[in-house]
């Protein structure tokens, strides 16, 4: 490392203050980070392929990715994971007001095909080989073992299923307090300051390459999003 790098500062693993909770939930309704979740949702639906099958979010927040996948996806089946309680209770409450809206006679109808479920990335209840979609958002910089972590998406994963994992990527010291301006410039008051954290906590592309090439996960590449985003993917295998 030398002093142009910035040296990077974990963040907690678990979301679960009501402050934290409501901040991110709050910025995950406007159009701005909408569209940020929109080009995931997006990034998924090349990769997977045309059988239906069944999907799962770790780390999933709010729910926010989820419900946008099981309405472009309506014949796939979806769980979502996270650690933080008040994020799954969140996340069901949200399901259940979207019910509401579209008038339908329970929240179970509106989210059908869409289960959450508390939980640890790193140790999930589900048997080998169980899911056709593995999604992560913007979690990888809480997890604390990232081999675990790793290792435990390579175990749920079938030997043909499609992974997407995408988090901020982390500048460099002296561009970090510009990166962290611009790019949050959408964002205000604890929302700013979890962002900042966040960008803190990310890794670089040589870090991530590092994991990936321990991670074991055939077929899997590193990839960028301009300058504020990485990730791992893998295409699913031809049906």
């Amino acid at each position: 490392m030398t002093w142009l790098d910035l040296p990077r500062v974990p963040e907690p693993e678990v979301m679960d203050a009501s402050s934290e909770v409501q901040a991110y939930s709050s910025a995950a309704a406007e159009a701005y980070l909408s569209r940020i979740d929109d080009t995931f949702v997006e990034h998924a639906l090349r990769l997977i392929g045309h059988a239906p099958g069944w999907g799962i979010d770790i780390g999933c927040g709010p729910g926010q990715i989820l419900m946008k996948l099981a309405r472009r996806l309506p014949q796939w089946k979806f769980i979502g994971v996270d650690r933080a309680p008040a994020m799954i209770r969140h996340a069901t409450d949200a399901a259940g007001s979207h019910a509401a809206r579209k008038r339908v006679s329970s929240a179970a109808a509106a989210r059908k095909n869409v289960w959450y479920v508390a939980g640890n990335g790193a140790a999930l209840p589900f048997n080998d080989a169980s899911f056709d979609l593995v999604v992560c958002n913007s979690v990888l910089h809480h997890i604390g073992d990232p081999a675990r972590f790793f290792s435990e998406i390579r175990r749920i994963a079938k030997p043909e299923a499609a992974i997407l994992l995408r988090d901020l990527r982390r500048p460099s010291r002296l561009l970090f307090h510009l990166h962290v301006r611009w790019h949050g410039r959408h964002y205000g008051g604890l929302m700013y300051k979890l962002y900042c954290d966040s960008v803190h906590a990310a890794y670089t592309v040589e870090e991530l390459s590092a994991m990936l090439r321990m991670a074991g996960i055939l077929g899997a590449r590193l990839f960028t999003l301009g300058s504020t985003h990485l990730g791992i993917e893998r295409p699913a295998a031809a049906d």
